[in-house]
């Protein structure tokens, strides 16, 4: 099969296309890559320094019902009709696109088979969609600065599982821990009226 960034520039932008493209019509495209192909998917718009609004909580609910299926063994992923159906206008995802594929390309001059048990695994897999639960949650709160870095997190975890390429995966799952840090971070501020998770640590060990 042809990387994906080719079959992506075949599909979107050399071939013609409806104004609006489903999920449903992405299935085939995939191929047997699907959990990873629609992680990359999904959180590309996220994942990217352009404003993407209005994309993050529902591609993060998806992502989540995914990653929990993937928690749970599935080989392949099950969604909804209703959600399947839903649409995207094809502009906008070109728009992502063309944003998204030079840094596909450049994941993919690296990418191979390797370590391939931390993609394939029953164990690989739990801990990846683990992972990928934490960083839908994340993409989900609807506060500054939650977003960007799970999104990316998402985006490179799911490449590793495009390509069976579990060191690209652990890198994405470190950049998923930092994401975690720094959406706790965040949230603690915005609980204790500005107070960085690192500041809050300090008080509390001063308390002790």
């Amino acid at each position: 099969m042809a990387r994906l960034s080719v079959e992506l520039n075949r599909y979107f932008f050399q071939e013609d296309r409806p104004p609006q493209v489903k999920l449903v019509d992405l299935w085939d495209l995939a191929g047997e890559r699907i959990f990873g192909f629609l992680f990359v998917l999904l959180s590309l718009p996220s994942a990217l320094p352009v404003p993407a609004p209005g994309y993050s909580i529902p591609f993060g609910v998806v992502m989540l019902f995914l990653a929990v299926q993937l928690i749970r063994g599935a080989e392949r992923p099950w969604l909804p009709d209703k959600w399947m159906a839903r649409s995207i206008q094809l502009d906008k995802l070109q728009g992502f696109l063309k944003a998204g594929l030079p840094w596909l390309e450049k994941i993919e001059v690296i990418s191979r088979p390797r370590l391939t048990y931390i993609c394939t695994s029953s164990l690989g897999r739990i801990v990846i969609g683990i992972a990928i639960a934490l960083m839908s949650i994340s993409m989900m709160i609807p506060i500054p600065g939650t977003n960007t870095v799970p999104a990316i997190g998402i985006f490179v975890v799911g490449f590793g599982l495009l390509d069976d390429d579990g060191a690209i995966s652990l890198a994405g799952l470190a950049i998923c821990a930092i994401g975690l840090i720094l959406s706790i971070s965040i949230l603690v501020a915005v609980w204790f009226g500005g107070t960085s998770l690192l500041d809050w640590i300090k008080l509390q060990l001063g308390r002790g």
